[in-house]
C-alpha cells in the first residue's frame, strides 16, 4: 500500500501530539529516519518541532554509550514550541542507546527495541552486565516491543543479492516503517525519497522500498502493537509551509536579503561544525548571485569577507566560538573601517573544541567584548530555526543603514533543529535601500567619514572617479579618514562608534511581552530557549500565576522599554545555558537584580524543569503549583 493506509481492526486512537526519540548507533541512519518523519509529519498538517544529537565523531565507537546517535521529533496538531520534554515512543537499536535515553520515556510508554543487537558483544560495549530488556522494571514501566529488526530486514532484502553489510543498513527503513504504521504516517513521502536518493542504484533502492513495507507490514500484522496513534493536521495561518531547518533558513534569509538590496553575496568561510551546514546549503545558488569561498583559516575566511565589503558586495562570513576568537581581530580591523557585513556566530558546547556537536549559549560576552579596544557591535538572535530567516534579512538591513559588521547569534540548537515555516514572499520582506556615493567634480574632495542621520558613513565603491580614499585599521580622522594619533580624535571617533551602536535602539521594534506588562515574575530569555520558556510561562500563567516572559532578539542594542520592563515585575528571572551572561549584562546596564536558571550540560531546557524553578520564585500564595504540592 503505497500510501501506508491500515485495514486492520487495530484500535486508532487520536491524540493531540506525539513525541519520538529514535535512537542508534551513527551508522545506523538515525538521522535519515529522523528527518523523513519529521518531513512526513510536516506534509500531513502537524505543527512539528525537532532536536537532533549526535556524537562529534565522523565515525564514534559503535556500541558505546558516546557514540549514541539519536533524533527527537513531537509532531501536534495544535502549535508546539519545543520538540518535547517526555518521550511517549523511544526506538533504540542497542543497549547503549537504551540506557542512554531510557530515562526520558514517561511511565507506559513505548519501548521498541531491535533485539538481534542485544547481544554479549554489545553489553560490553554499553558496560551492562546484562540484557536490560530483562529487567522486571523495565517489563512493569514500560510497553516494551522486542522485534527482531536486523533479521527481518535480511529476510526482506534477500531477493535483491545484497551483501550482509549493506542489507543491514537497511534496517533503519524497516524501523522507519514500523513506526509509520504505528503514527499513521503515509509512506509516500519516503517513498519519492528512496527514489530520488538512490535511483542510480537500483538493487539499494528496491531493497531500501522492501524494507520499508515490510516494517509497516511488521506493524500492522504483529499482535505486539495492539493499537496505532493518529494526530490530526494542525490549524497554523493560512499559507504556503515547508519543514526548515535553522542553518538552512539562514542561508535562503542571507539570499533573500541580497536581492532585497540588489546585492550579489560573498560568502567567506572556513568549515566548522555546526555552522557548515550554511555553507552548504549555499554552494547551491550560484545562480542567485550567490559566490562561496572555503579559506584555508578563520582569519583569511573573514578578511576575505571584508574584501568583498570593501568592493561592494554583500559580506558574509560564519563560524563557532572558537572560529570566531580567531576572528576577532579581523572582526575589529571592519568596525573601524565602518563596512556593512554579517558575522554569524552558530554556537556549540565550550570551551575550546569543547562539545561540537552539542548546545550552549556560551558566546554572549564574546561577541559583546571579545575584540581588543572599544569596539562595541550589534547582536542579533533567532529564536527559533524559522526565525533564522527573518534574522538574516534584519542584520543585513541593519548593516547597510548604519555601515558596520552585525553578528548573528545562532547556536545548535537552532541550527540542527526544524519546524515548519510559512513561506513569505518577496514583497513582504522589508525594502533594503542602498545609495553609494557619486563620483565627485572639481576640486572638492571626498570625506569618506562625513556622516548621516544614522551615523553610517557613505560605502564607496572602489574605481569609482573622485572617490579615492585611504583605509586600514589605524585610527581615523573624522571626517577626512585620515591616519590620526590625536588623543580628542579618538575619543570622538570612539564615542562616535558607539554612539551609532546605541541608536540603532531607535529604529527596533519595542520589546513585545507574552503576558501583562507587570507582575510577580518576568521570564527574560534568548537564544534557542525560546520554545521551552514560553511553554512553561504558558503552563504557569495557566495555573493562574503571575508571570509574563520576554524573548530578546536584539541584544546589543536591547529595544528602547527594556528597562521599564525589567522595573516592573518584583523578580526576573533568566534561563540560559550558560553561567549568566545576559543576566550580567541586564544587572550592569539597567540595575535590576535577575536570578538565573542556568544549565551547561550541552542539552536544552526541559519544560518541566523550567516550571519548577521558576515556579519557586512565585509567591507560595499565588502559586496554584506549590499549593497543589
Amino acid at each position: 500500500m503505497a500510501t501506508g493506509t491500515s485495514t486492520t481492526s487495530k484500535k486508532v486512537n487520536s491524540v493531540s501530539g506525539i513525541t519520538v526519540r529514535l535512537c542508534g548507533d551513527s551508522g545506523d541512519g538515525m538521522q535519515l529516519l529522523g528527518t523523513q518523519l519529521t518531513n512526513t509529519s510536516a506534509l500531513a498538517g502537524n505543527d512539528v518541532a525537532t532536536f537532533p544529537d549526535f556524537p562529534a565523531e565522523i565515525r564514534a565507537p559503535r556500541g558505546t554509550r558516546a557514540g549514541v546517535s539519536g533524533f527527537q521529533v513531537q509532531f501536534a496538531s495544535e502549535e508546539i514550541f519545543t520538540p518535547g520534554d517526555v518521550l511517549d515512543a523511544l526506538v533504540v537499536m542497542n543497549p547503549a542507546a537504551m540506557v542512554t535515553n531510557l530515562g526520558d520515556l514517561r511511565k507506559g510508554g513505548i519501548l521498541i527495541a531491535n533485539e538481534d543487537g542485544f547481544n554479549d558483544k554489545e553489553f560490553k560495549l554499553a558496560k551492562v552486565e546484562s540484557n536490560p530488556l530483562d529487567a522486571s522494571v523495565i517489563e512493569e514501566t514500560y510497553r516494551v516491543i522486542k522485534v527482531p529488526m536486523t533479521q527481518l530486514t535480511r529476510d526482506a532484502v534477500a531477493e535483491f543479492g545484497l551483501g550482509t553489510k549493506i542489507a543491514d543498513r537497511c534496517k533503519n527503513f524497516f524501523a522507519m516503517g514500523m513506526v509509520y504504521w504505528l503514527f499513521g504516517r503515509s509512506l509516500d513521502p519516503t517513498l519519492r525519497f528512496i527514489e530520488a536518493k538512490f535511483g542510480k542504484k537500483p538493487e539499494v533502492a528496491a531493497a531500501n522500498v522492501a524494507a520499508l513495507r515490510a516494517g509497516w507490514a511488521f506493524g500492522e500484522t504483529t499482535e505486539a502493537f495492539g493499537e496505532s496513534y493518529q494526530v490530526e493536521a494542525a490549524e497554523l495561518p493560512p499559507g504556503t509551509y515547508r519543514n526548515i531547518m535553522g542553518n538552512q533558513a539562514l542561508a535562503w534569509g542571507l539570499i533573500a536579503a541580497s536581492k532585497k538590496s540588489g546585492k550579489d553575496m560573498f560568502y567567506g568561510t572556513y568549515p566548522i561544525t555546526p555552522a557548515s551546514d550554511i555553507l552548504h546549503e549555499l554552494t547551491k545558488y550560484k545562480n542567485c548571485g550567490v559566490r562561496t569561498f572555503q579559506a584555508e583559516d578563520e582569519i583569511a575566511a573573514i578578511c576575505s569577507t571584508i574584501g568583498a565589503a570593501f568592493g561592494g558586495s554583500m559580506g558574509v562570513t560564519a563560524s563557532s566560538g572558537p572560529g570566531i576568537a580567531l576572528k576577532g581581530e579581523a572582526m575589529g580591523l571592519g568596525m573601524m573601517l565602518e563596512l556593512p557585513m554579517i558575522i554569524i556566530n552558530v554556537q556549540r558546547g565550550g570551551p575550546s573544541t569543547g562539545l561540537p556537536t552539542k548546545t550552549e549559549q556560551s558566546d554572549l560576552l564574546q561577541a559583546m567584548y571579545g575584540r581588543n579596544g572599544e569596539a562595541p557591535l550589534p547582536i542579533l538572535a533567532p529564536r527559533s530555526p524559522g526565525d533564522c530567516f527573518a534574522i538574516a534579512v534584519e542584520a543585513w538591513r541593519l548593516a547597510v543603514e548604519c555601515m558596520l559588521p552585525v553578528i548573528i547569534l545562532s547556536d545548535g540548537y537552532i541550527a540542527n533543529g526544524s519546524e515548519p515555516w510559512k513561506i513569505p514572499t518577496m514583497d513582504e520582506l522589508p525594502e533594503i535601500k542602498i545609495k553609494h556615493p557619486e563620483g565627485t567634480q572639481g576640486d572638492e574632495p571626498f570625506m569618506p567619514y562625513a556622516r548621516d542621520e544614522n551615523l553610517a558613513r557613505p560605502w564607496a565603491i572602489p574605481g569609482t572617479p573622485g572617490l579615492m580614499h585611504r583605509v586600514g585599521g589605524l585610527e581615523k580622522e573624522d571626517v577626512t579618514g585620515n591616519v590620526s594619533y590625536d588623543p580628542a580624535n579618538h575619543q570622538h571617533m570612539t564615542d562616535t562608534r558607539a554612539a551609532k551602536v546605541a541608536k540603532i535602539a531607535e529604529r527596533v521594534p519595542e520589546q513585545d511581552i507574552f503576558g501583562e506588562p507587570e507582575g510577580d515574575v518576568l521570564v527574560v530569555s534568548w537564544g534557542g530557549t525560546y520554545g521551552s520558556c514560553h511553554t512553561a510561562v504558558a503552563n504557569l500563567r495557566a495555573d493562574g500565576n503571575k508571570v509574563s516572559h520576554i524573548h530578546l532578539r536584539y541584544l546589543n542594542p536591547m529595544p528602547s522599554n527594556i528597562g521599564t520592563l525589567l522595573k516592573s515585575f518584583k523578580k526576573v528571572v533568566v534561563p540560559e545555558l550558560n553561567k549568566g551572561q545576559l543576566r550580567m549584562l541586564l544587572r550592569s546596564e539597567y540595575l535590576v537584580d535577575c536570578i538565573g536558571i542556568n544549565k551547561v550540560q550541552g542539552k536544552p531546557f526541559s519544560v518541566t524543569e523550567l516550571v519548577e524553578q521558576i515556579g519557586e520564585q512565585l509567591p507560595a500564595s499565588n502559586n496554584v503549583r506549590n499549593k497543589a504540592g
